[in-house]
């Protein structure tokens, strides 16, 4: 196994790149080509943990992630958030009179709409926003311009023409943390947040009945989406975040409540919460 190495989805200097440097800094980061490859490469042991994005402030959840997760065979042991900051960024003697098109991820595309009707920019769709970089730094033409991080301009040698190009400065994308083994912070530490899946049977009530546990318990829940699963519209699987330690006496009991309705449960881990999520539960709604 490599020490300090980190694995990601997408090219090097993509969003998740980013993410794990902020995160991890001073550790070696893994690209990989899609989640699934991310996820193998930490079970066979290329690596020691992995970042996976699971939902952005503006686009909502990343596809396939909730899926593959309960699946994986791995944990989550922590969580990171990533301000999305894009930049427009054009090879060398390009200048935003010389621009015509932008090239980058459909979601990235999305998100500055203001910055291409302005700049009368036509977009392209790429596989992904460092992708779209090394494809701009390799044909050099001064008429094409990426939509990608700071990152991707350092490694790709382009220059930024604007920084903070996207419509909402709340661009936010929020990061499991995975390993292949399961570790708890300690049940005293403060601030723990525990991410689990189930099925309820299929009876009437049972979603009501089920989650009656965590507010009997006065167990706060973050998070509550739904998902079909084995291709059924009958079989919904739920993945939920709430608050608190797996073995405190609040949390253990809202999950006996919880099993008795469910067909399926499992805890996929729990972790120390964010600096950015409890900066924003201060801040109040």
């Amino acid at each position: 196994m490599t020490a300090k190495t980190i694995a990601f989805q997408g090219m090097p200097g993509a969003y998740s790149d980013l993410a794990c440097r902020a995160a991890y800094p001073g550790w070696t980061t893994l690209p990989c080509p899609s989640f699934e490859a991310a996820m193998a490469a930490l079970r066979e042991g290329r690596c020691e943990l992995a970042m996976l994005p699971c939902e952005n402030s503006l686009a909502g959840r990343v596809p396939d992630i909730h899926r593959l997760l309960p699946e994986s065979g791995l944990y989550v042991i922590g969580e990171h958030f990533q301000r999305v900051e894009h930049c427009l960024l054009a090879p060398k003697g390009a200048t935003l009179a010389t621009l015509k098109r932008a090239h980058s991820h459909p979601v990235a595309l999305g998100q500055i709409l203001r910055l291409l009707k302005e700049r009368n920019l036509a977009p392209v769709i790429e596989a992904d926003t460092a992708g779209a970089a090394q494809i701009i730094a390799q044909r050099g033409n001064i008429e094409d311009a990426a939509v990608a991080s700071e990152l991707a301009a350092e490694i790709y040698g382009l220059e930024i023409l604007l920084r903070n190009v996207e419509d909402e400065a709340h661009n936010t994308t929020r990061f499991y943390v995975m390993s292949r083994d399961r570790v708890y912070p300690p049940l005293e530490a403060p601030d723990t947040v525990t991410t689990f899946v189930f099925r309820v049977r299929s009876v009437p009530a049972a979603l009501y009945k089920a989650l009656g546990g965590f507010a009997t318990n006065g167990v706060n829940m973050t998070k509550l989406e739904s998902y079909m699963v084995g291709g059924r519209f009958s079989a919904t699987q739920f993945l939920c975040d709430v608050d608190g330690h797996p073995d405190s006496p609040a949390l253990r009991r809202a999950f006996e409540e919880l099993e008795f309705f469910t067909k399926e449960f499992r805890i996929l881990g729990a972790y120390p919460a964010h600096a950015y999520r409890l900066e924003q539960a201060a801040a109040g709604d």
